[in-house]
């Protein structure tokens, strides 16, 4: 079964939109975002959940040790890394590298284990940009390793994506909003319900 992360939770009742619309992952940014919130908050959030998906924190260029201890104190179950991070990032706590496609190339991608995760990249923006790329490009990464989609996906497009490409998993954020900060539940649904139905095809 195909993966899906709602990246960019702020409030607890996009979190519980999320979960309850079935996404497996849920995603918290502490770092330099739009959606940044705190460690604290976050932890406010899922102790409210009644079911709790796997929970990953995003960083970018944080130190090690910072990220070691909002790993502990919030118990994620993936450390996801948007920067310049070298390989071997060590802080106690799984972590999926993401790679920038760029001129039909992924950089860097021997480098780290799986789960990866490919975006599209950006001259002027460090994390996720909402900007779809060329998703044939990632093909031959998907069939031999564990990849997220990400940038750019919405409810309508998804679809495509799984029924072609079959990664591992797909990562949304902004294409689920219905304004910055705030997921809206039809939208949310609308995804999930994308990726279950193209999963069956084929």
């Amino acid at each position: 079964m195909i993966r899906i992360k709602i990246c960019g939770i702020c409030d607890l009742d996009s979190a519980i939109t999320a979960v309850e619309a079935g996404a497996d992952l849920i995603g918290f940014h502490f770092c330099d975002s739009e959606r940044r919130i705190t460690p604290e908050d976050a932890r406010a959030i899922i102790d409210e959940l009644s079911v709790r998906p796997r929970i990953v924190g995003v960083f970018i260029d944080e130190r090690p040790e910072e990220v070691r201890r909002i790993a502990e104190y919030l118990d994620l179950d993936l450390v996801q890394l948007h920067g310049s991070e070298a390989p071997g990032f060590d802080v106690g706590a799984p972590v999926m590298k993401v790679l920038k496609v760029r001129d039909g190339r992924v950089p860097g991608v021997d480098e780290w284990p799986d789960p990866i995760m490919l975006d599209s990249w950006s001259a002027d923006q460090r994390g996720g940009t909402g900007r779809t790329w060329d998703w044939e490009v990632a093909r031959p990464v998907v069939e031999a390793r564990r990849v997220f989609i990400a940038g750019g996906l919405q409810p309508g497009n998804v679809g495509k994506v799984v029924s072609e490409l079959r990664p591992y998993g797909v990562d949304v954020s902004s294409g689920v909003e219905a304004r910055v900060r705030v997921k809206d539940p039809a939208k949310v649904s609308a995804f999930v319900q994308a990726v279950r139905r193209a999963e069956t095809i084929g």
